[in-house]
């Protein structure tokens, strides 16, 4: 376990009761004896609570909640809500963006809401107490640098509740008050601004590459700059303007400084980024070879999420919760673990890979294919394909025990990290907002992918981001950042799948799509509690 993972466990008992969000309206309360008056005092304590930041963006997903991730994949055109055949039919709800598929729930983010404004919390509270740099003297670069990590978590917080939902409550210190929903362009003004700062006081040594087994899952300069691009990227191409205070030229820039830094590269094959893509089981010795997997942290790794698998169901909750629905519906086939079934491929995407490009079978599980079809579940599979995800997907030895450590139930265990920005992402970026350099940079995304050169322009490397980013949570956002138009008509489709073994069909309607404007339903539990002041999406 690296150093960052273990000071995020020693400090939760802190962090977590110091800083934690009440089951209330955006309520909050301290369950600890470490308050204001005996905490927020040291450099130490402030080094404890940016920790605490890191964990409560963390909790945006061990909290068990529907995760973003899953979101993305579903609402793209590269997976089905699929998951038991018997289940509840709130993934189809999504997929179909049409609550009047699900018979269960009309409350499908509560747990995400408010996962994620205790996230929130965490870092407002820090950002408060910390008060003014130049009162800490000497220390005051240090109180820069941790304000820059704290800014980042929470501009990428808001950035995933901003594309979900468009209109949240902007909050901006710890507050119980009952606040309305902002106007999008507010919200994306401050994570712009908070991603400026992060940048810019964030040094770039901070977190050096080559430290990678201490800094791995720090927020560094080079994570804020990336994420400022795709931020801008997706707000000039959704919403048609450009008044976020900070110009293309600007933004282009920050991407030259990740690129021409030496910290990061591509990695030489596409495949030892995923653990499940690169391990061979060995069925004699029941192990899995992983030498072929780059390893977390690698040199292609902007900013990642980070996960343990020391998860228990006696409050230690860092595991990666929406992993196992990625697993084959109740099946083992080592190296690929079983889970729930979710996202099913869609054989749109299959088919539309070009002839050896080594991301496909990177990306893609074949059931059929790897041999896998007698042994799989398939009468417990709802809107089966042939077709699964292997980017993300638990891991077991061959006599299909979980990689997971020791006894820890690979439900909640999963540790496999969620990378949220990764270099080719970078490369690609640069191509799209014009770098004098964009024809190398798009065709060393390309022949690592196994493909020859071609000449860039807009369309093309919006199809490499297809083939490039499959199943990374990207292809959705991407799709909308193209216009609605775009988005709903990619997307919408009548798809012959089997469900239970049975002939079924997913029937996607781009008026449904057009209806919601692209963004999620408000959770109606904040609705009914905030007496109404938060308003309900369109379409939901």
């Amino acid at each position: 376990m690296n150093k960052f993972k273990f000071n995020i466990l020693v400090a939760i008992t802190v962090c977590m009761g110091l800083l934690s969000c009440s089951d209330s309206f955006l309520d909050t309360e301290s369950q600890t004896n470490l308050n204001d008056g005996s905490f927020y005092q040291t450099i130490a304590d402030m080094e404890m609570a940016l920790v605490g930041c890191y964990d409560g963006y963390q909790r945006t997903v061990s909290d068990g909640g529907l995760a973003f991730y899953i979101t993305s994949e579903i609402l793209s055109d590269n997976c089905f809500g699929g998951t038991g055949n018997t289940d509840n039919r709130d993934y189809q709800a999504l997929d179909r963006f049409d609550i009047s598929q699900s018979s269960s729930s009309n409350d499908l983010y509560n747990v995400t809401w408010t996962s994620y404004y205790a996230g929130i919390f965490r870092c407002n509270k820090l950002l408060q107490k910390m008060g003014e740099p130049e009162n800490w003297g000497d220390d005051a670069a240090t109180v820069n640098r941790v304000a820059g990590e704290a800014r980042y978590l929470r501009a990428l917080m808001y950035f995933d509740l901003v594309r979900l939902f468009e209109r949240v409550p902007l909050l901006t210190e710890p507050t119980t008050d009952n606040i309305p929903q902002a106007e999008s362009a507010e919200t994306y003004k401050l994570i712009v601004e908070d991603l400026k700062f992060a940048a810019s006081n964030i040094p770039a040594n901070a977190y050096p590459k080559a430290d990678a087994e201490n800094n791995d899952g720090r927020v560094t300069s080079y994570a804020a700059k990336a994420l400022l691009a795709r931020v801008y990227l997706f707000y000039t191409g959704y919403y048609g303007n450009d008044d976020l205070g900070v110009t293309k030229a600007e933004v282009l820039q920050g991407l030259e400084d990740v690129i021409s830094s030496g910290e990061f590269g591509l990695l030489t094959t596409y495949k030892e980024m995923w653990p499940a893509a690169s391990y061979i089981p060995d069925a004699e010795k029941n192990t899995l070879d992983k030498s072929g997997y780059a390893g977390a942290g690698n040199i292609e790794t902007i900013f990642a999420q980070k996960f343990n698998n020391t998860s228990d169901y006696n409050g230690m909750v860092d595991g990666n919760r929406w992993l196992v629905m990625m697993g084959m519906r109740n099946t083992n086939w080592s190296p690929y673990g079983k889970g729930w079934g979710a996202c099913t491929v869609n054989p749109r995407l299959v088919s539309a890979f070009a002839n050896g490009d080594q991301r496909k079978t990177a990306s893609i599980i074949d059931i059929e294919g790897e041999g896998i079809k007698d042994a799989f579940d398939i009468k417990d599979q709802r809107e089966y394909t042939g077709y699964t995800v292997k980017k993300y997907t638990p891991t077991v030895f061959p006599d299909g025990t979980s990689d997971t450590g020791g006894s820890n139930d690979f439900q909640i265990s999963q540790d496999q990290d969620y990378i949220i920005i990764r270099y080719a992402d970078v490369l690609l970026m640069a191509a799209e907002l014009g770098s004098g350099n964009a024809q190398s940079y798009y065709n060393q995304v390309r022949t690592r992918a196994g493909l020859t050169a071609r000449t860039v322009s807009q369309a093309n490397i919006m199809e490499e981001r297809r083939f490039e980013f499959a199943f990374e949570g990207i292809r959705y956002w991407d799709l909308l950042r193209q216009g609605l138009d775009v988005a709903a008509s990619t997307i919408a489709q009548t798809q012959s799948v089997l469900s239970g073994n049975a002939s079924d069909q997913v029937v996607i309607s781009s008026d449904n799509i057009k209806k919601t404007r692209g963004f999620m339903q408000i959770p109606n539990t904040q609705i009914t509690r905030s007496k109404d002041v938060l308003t309900q999406n369109a379409g939901w």
